[in-house]
């Protein structure tokens, strides 16, 4: 009995519980000895079973709990059998041990062999409630890997509620884009413990822009890896890339293959357009963990940020999701490089995808509207709009999509609440606008002032996007037009002489430039009053309705992020003139686009 006392001992300073383990091929041996002296005791045998799943050999581990029926009569053996099929890949055997039900009569018997034997679930080194948990974390995995998102998402919200710091679920979930409604669920069940509170909250995914601060009730873990990366998404989300690069940089010094760090520097590398250091991250990647789908996805990315290279991204990419599935970032990224291709179909095949898999982010319904409004279907993308709405309601991004749909309809009144809106949540969390991500949505309510006849405004906004980006010919031909409209045709032909500096081949521009000209050396006599000029105004809109159907481009390079990266950015162009522009702008992956106007009658 002594010999035996010590042999134990000795097996359990190798098994992986302990600092000094990791050598299971000892563990093992020891185990197995033991197993036969102890004239197999479930809970010798279930450490031999431990050793034969850490040292892979997971049928000999299922056989040595099953053939016992030890799954039968603990929890932890039931688990543990489980999880050798689960890693084996047989994914229905895996599930028909956790979900098996025994008669009543069954349980009873077992229940009294148990007693015999007189241990009780809590001798496994195992509450029952985490064992219960397990059990439901498990499962939750098994129907992930078969593709049964719905029952996954329940299971992991089962192991959640059981046990409280069972953050893979929670992590899983959150993710995932697994919860839509019930995150707040989610996040007050976590927040029933004060001391989780703070770091759930900063795993939360992201909905609207806000502020990056460190709560109180995480005070002394600032520079945890993990809050430095969620504080970095955080400034992705607002568009702050600079600082968010700072932040993920500092985390790569420090753990180079940080998991939750990667996806968002790599999204950072495009935004920034740091083409050299994401192609050296992303062979390192793929050299050190090529079964890992984001190293396949950063290979992706660099190809979509080089351009001309969709076909090459769109192998990776493919591979990526090969690997695993469930990666919704790869999906967008590959639906992605079908849009800049104006391939509106294979790209919103791929945003359906993604959205099948990430039923909690609203950027692949944002994305498919996006594509149904590049094709004229205007019906459509205020339904997908209003569905990523109902997602993210305070997003200033699909706000400002829904506003330009509100727009192409005429309603100049809620397209200018909605920019505004949007405007509003932007500068919540800073005093102004200073990202050129938000250019277009300051041009969009200069023409929307334009279409109230609130000129004074519409002028102020433009100059205002003049700022972010100055060297942008159609915010010069937009003020040019907003001047003209005043009757100030001096500086009108000035900011069209500007436009087509930049813009050469700008239609628009050099139209108005002509009947700018024509009018500012004509019979002023004829302009002068309020209602004489509108009606040439009026007059020159119509004659110009036919000569102005060419596509003003407005050609500048946009991009995207997920989710995490987990997050893309968008934006779409208001019409200028007698065409409508739509130009997507991403920040959620990588997408430049170049997108051409629709047709859309000017007032």
């Amino acid at each position: 009995a002594n010999l035996l006392s010590i042999k134990k001992e000795k097996v359990t300073q190798y098994l992986p519980g302990f600092p000094t383990g990791q050598q299971y091929q000892s563990a093992l041996f020891w185990a197995d000895k033991i197993a036969s002296l102890s004239h197999e005791d479930p809970q010798d045998i279930y450490w031999l079973a431990q050793c034969l799943y850490l040292t892979s050999q997971y049928h000999r581990a299922s056989h040595a709990l099953r053939s016992r029926k030890l799954d039968k009569l603990y929890g932890a053996c039931q688990y543990l059998a489980a999880r050798c099929h689960y890693a084996a890949k047989e994914f229905q055997q895996a599930l028909d041990i956790l979900d098996m039900e025994e008669p009543t009569s069954k349980k009873l018997l077992d229940r009294s062999v148990k007693e015999e034997n007189r241990i009780q679930e809590s001798d496994w080194e195992m509450t029952p409630a985490s064992i219960n948990s397990s059990i439901c974390l498990l499962r939750g995995k098994i129907y992930d890997a078969m593709d049964n998102r719905p029952l996954a998402t329940s299971s992991y919200k089962e192991a959640l509620k059981l046990d409280v710091y069972c953050f893979e679920a929670f992590d899983l979930l959150t993710s995932h884009h697994m919860l839509t409604a019930q995150e707040g669920e989610a996040r007050a069940r976590l927040g029933t413990e004060t001391d989780l509170r703070g770091l759930s909250n900063q795993k939360i995914r992201y909905n609207k822009p806000s502020d990056m601060v460190v709560p109180e009730m995480v005070n002394g873990l600032q520079d945890n890896l993990d809050v430095v990366v969620s504080l970095a998404e955080r400034h992705y989300y607002n568009c702050d890339f600079k600082m968010c690069y700072k932040l993920t940089s500092m985390v790569m010094v420090k753990d180079p293959f940080h998991a939750n760090c990667l996806p968002v520097h790599i999204g950072t590398l495009v935004e920034l357009s740091k083409a050299n250091e994401l192609f050296y991250l992303s062979h390192r990647l793929v050299d050190l963990y090529p079964n890992n789908p984001v190293s396949w996805f950063a290979v992706g990315c660099y190809y979509l940020m080089v351009g001309h290279k969709n076909e090459h991204a769109r192998r990776y990419l493919s591979k990526a999701t090969t690997l695993e599935r469930t990666y919704g970032p790869a999906w967008i990224a590959y639906g992605h490089s079908f849009a800049v291709e104006s391939e509106h179909d294979q790209a919103m095949a791929a945003y359906f995808t993604a959205a099948q898999l990430m039923k909690g982010c609203h950027l692949p319904m944002l994305y498919i509207g996006l594509e149904y409004g590049l094709t004229n279907n205007s019906k459509l993308a205020e339904r997908f709009f209003s569905q990523a709405l109902s997602i993210a309601p305070e997003d200033p991004f699909v706000m400002h999509e829904v506003a330009v749909v509100a727009f192409q309809n005429g309603d100049w009144k809620t397209a200018e609440k909605l920019f505004l809106d949007a405007m509003d949540k932007i500068k919540a969390i800073g005093n102004e606008v200073t990202v050129d991500k938000w250019e277009p949505l300051l041009n969009n309510l200069g023409h929307v002032c334009r279409k109230l006849k609130k000129y004074v405004q519409a002028l102020e906004y433009h100059r205002q996007a003049l700022v972010l980006i100055p060297q942008h010919a159609s915010t010069y031909s937009a003020i040019g037009y907003v001047h003209s409209l005043m009757g100030d045709f001096e500086s009108a032909i000035d900011y069209f002489h500007t436009a087509l500096g930049l813009k050469r081949d700008d239609t628009f521009s050099v139209t108005m430039l002509g009947h700018c000209i024509e009018m500012y050396i004509g019979d002023t006599d004829a302009y002068i009053g309020k209602t004489s000029y509108i009606g040439k105004m009026t007059s020159f809109a119509t004659h110009a309705k036919t000569d102005l159907r060419q596509s003003f481009v407005d050609a500048f390079r946009v991009q995207i992020v997920c989710p995490l990266l987990r997050h893309s950015l968008t934006s779409t162009k208001l019409p200028l003139k007698a065409t409508s522009a739509q130009e997507l702008f991403i920040g959620s992956f990588i997408k430049w686009v170049s997108v051409a106007e629709q047709p859309h009658t000017q007032a």
